[in-house]
């Protein structure tokens, strides 16, 4: 196991009880080293995981052993909403979280969550990590205690079920699971399914008892949670590429000095392009175990799915803030 991994719920327990030996210092200049938590609900194997590893790593290293991260994977220390909760308070330092939940302290997050915004993953960091488009989107959480560091691709969004998908027409009907929220409720709406929002845990025993038609996520999920097993047909909808987010304690990002932030700056630049090479190198490897785990992958017309969905843009791009956000990353396609 990598050194900076405590996978165990005992071991991250005990590590949060003596955070104040382990991490040791003040964060700042004096010379102490310090190790940063970060909680994170995937396995180790997960591109982020790898990324927040390297990361650690480069760190260590950059700082002559000062600083680094340890990573509490697979959900050991909460739910994603109780991680942020955690971080709001600086009982952890760090914490991997998705994009959506952003929008209930800020509902202008909603803007960079729709679907068919970005036109590939690389346009989709590029726009998301560029303080000039996105900065005050982000820095509006400071005043709830909580500093977005940096944006992280989180897969290619797309259709499964038990038939091919290749229209709107081909939903009609189809109850597919979705995220917890109104905006994807209504996207399943235009895209001619049913939106049914459900926790991830209950997707593979709803579809195979009939409660729902299927899911929608990246190949990852797919295949990793086997759903591959009760919905055969993963279709290349490309609705969504919902970003993921690592944010921190701003009292923990203040009381670094100025040259360790500059450092971990341009390391965090560094693993964003790490995470992206190493989710398209695992989206390969997942279709092929889901491939020969019997799954049939369909190429949809996404043409069709974006037209039918772009009144929800007009539907949520509803203010000066959002509709600049909106245009740069128009303005930043091709």
């Amino acid at each position: 196991m990598h050194k900076r991994i405590l996978a165990a719920s005992a071991a991250a327990v005990l590590a949060l009880s003596l955070a104040g030996c382990a991490s040791g210092g003040d964060g700042g200049s004096g010379g102490e080293s310090r190790v940063f938590r970060v909680a994170f609900n995937q396995n180790t194997e997960h591109p982020q995981a790898q990324a927040i590893l390297e990361l650690s790593d480069r760190l260590e290293e950059e700082t002559d052993g000062r600083y680094s991260l340890e990573l509490f994977p697979d959900g050991t220390l909460g739910a994603q909403e109780a991680t942020i909760e955690q971080v709001q308070s600086g009982t952890i330092d760090f914490a991997l979280v998705a994009g959506s939940l952003l929008e209930s302290f800020n509902p202008d997050f909603s803007v960079v969550n729709l679907p068919y915004l970005y036109e590939s993953p690389e346009h989709q960091m590029s726009v998301l990590n560029d303080r000039e488009i996105v900065g005050d989107l982000y820095d509006s959480l400071l005043e709830d205690n909580m500093k977005v560091l940096t944006a992280y691709h989180g897969g290619v969004r797309n259709v499964y079920t038990d038939k091919a998908v290749e229209t709107p027409a081909d939903l009609a009907g189809a109850k597919i699971r979705v995220i917890g929220s109104e905006t994807n409720v209504r996207m399943m709406e235009l895209m001619g399914g049913v939106g049914t929002p459900m926790a991830q845990d209950e997707v593979y025993t709803a579809i195979q008892s009939g409660v729902i038609d299927g899911g929608e996520n990246n190949e990852l999920i797919y295949s990793s949670l086997s759903h591959d097993e009760i919905a055969p047909f993963y279709s290349s909808t490309q609705h969504l590429m919902m970003p993921d987010y690592l944010v921190a304690s701003p009292t923990v990002w203040d009381g670094l000095d100025e040259e360790t932030r500059g450092i971990f700056e341009e390391l965090l630049a560094e693993s964003v392009d790490t995470e992206l090479a190493a989710f398209d190198a695992a989206v390969s490897g997942a279709k092929a175990a889901a491939e020969e785990a019997g799954a049939t992958f369909v190429e949809s017309d996404v043409d069709a799915f974006r037209e039918a969905v772009l009144p929800l843009h007009e539907e949520l791009v509803t203010t000066p803030a959002t509709q600049e956000i909106y245009d740069a990353i128009e303005a930043a396609r091709g």
